[in-house]
């Protein structure tokens, strides 16, 4: 197993669609984010929040014996919504028993610093205990988890120590549960089911929006298995004769994959993206775009012709975005050159009619 390539490729699943070109607010594209592995609570009325399931479902194939081992972690992103307020009266003291006075901007400008009402994201993490397959068979396991409604309110204050404004960070309650189970099909062959499910009584009314449910969702949703005394099967290209067991999984919102250097199958990663075995990064590649299939010159280049005033926006939306533009910024021309393309797999050209 090599981790580093993993975590590569789980990470951009998990930051797929997080920030758009042109990596500011105030694009459209960017006001409705994280499309991919969304998973709401059961009962959101009538806010929409397109086909997605209140459960994500991962089946996917294994051998293994008595002594096989499986671990799985589930991973996604929570939402927190980011409001900038100006003070109504000015104050150089935050209020200890109740919520300051101001009233909700858009932005709010506090020397060279440019504060947007936006939302940011805090990475989730459930880890499952090492289980035997044998065992699961028999006893599934249950995760339950839950992560309680915050508020947090920060003071900004100019240069003679007045508060200027506030940043208010408001995150919704998320309850959960990871469900881990197997079935003996036959001798030596395994069906895992990993079940992640949004449990959180939310009851939305009809007048609710489709961004408060996703505040109670999770985002980016997506599940990594790994097994000890067996190896997975690919789901894609599975051995002969086993098709019909493929054919009897059922995924619902994900797909697994293999994952890892070519030819291992002690790692799976079930996506909500569709990929292919061993998916990889490429190596030209010089940080997340948050978009697995970026063309990376051509984000880098229109990055660079953004505007001064353009640029000011993006450094000061989100640290990641901050990120990207250092880093584009400072690659060098022979950088760009290997970007432009690159040649792999020469084979003769009369290959194919042998």
């Amino acid at each position: 197993m090599n981790p580093k390539l993993i975590e590569s490729i789980a990470n951009a699943v998990l930051y797929e669609g997080y920030m758009l070109y042109p990596y500011r607010p105030s694009a459209v594209k960017n006001r409705q984010r994280w499309n991919f592995g969304v998973v709401p609570p059961k009962d959101c009325g009538e806010a929409p929040v397109g086909t997605d399931s209140s459960v994500m479902q991962t089946e996917c194939l294994a051998f293994g014996s008595a002594d096989t081992e499986i671990n799985v972690k589930a991973r996604f992103l929570q939402l927190i919504a980011r409001t900038i307020g100006e003070p109504t009266d000015a104050t150089a003291v935050l209020p200890q028993d109740r919520d300051p006075d101001f009233r909700v901007v858009e932005t709010l400008q506090v020397g060279e610093q440019i504060l947007q009402t936006w939302q940011e994201v805090i990475e989730r993490e459930i880890l499952l205990p090492t289980c035997r397959l044998i065992d699961l068979s028999s006893l599934p396991l249950a995760r339950p988890f839950a992560f309680p409604r915050t508020k947090e309110i920060e003071a900004v204050r100019g240069p003679h120590g007045r508060i200027v404004g506030f940043i208010v960070r408001k995150q919704e309650a998320i309850e959960g549960r990871v469900d881990l189970s197997a079935e003996w099909l036959t001798e030596g062959l395994f069906k895992i089911n990993v079940r992640i499910s949004n449990v959180a009584p939310v009851g939305l009314s009809n007048e609710r929006s489709r961004e408060e449910a996703l505040m109670r969702s999770m985002v980016s949703t997506h599940s990594f298995l790994s097994i000890g005394r067996g190896e997975f099967l690919s789901m894609l290209d599975p051995p002969a004769g086993l098709q019909q067991f493929v054919a009897g999984c059922r995924n619902i919102g994900t797909w697994p994959v293999l994952v890892g250097e070519d030819g291992e199958r002690d790692a799976m990663l079930s996506s909500p993206i569709i990929l292919y075995d061993y998916p990889q990064i490429a190596p030209e590649s010089p940080g997340d775009l948050f978009d697995g299939t970026e063309i990376d010159e051509i984000l880098a280049l229109r990055i660079l012709t953004l505007t001064d005033e353009e640029k000011r926006e993006m450094r000061h939306a989100d640290e990641r975005g901050r990120q990207i533009l250092e880093r584009t910024e400072a690659l060098p021309r022979e950088h760009f050159m290997k970007l432009h393309g690159a040649l792999r797999g020469m084979r003769p050209a009369d290959e194919d009619k042998q």
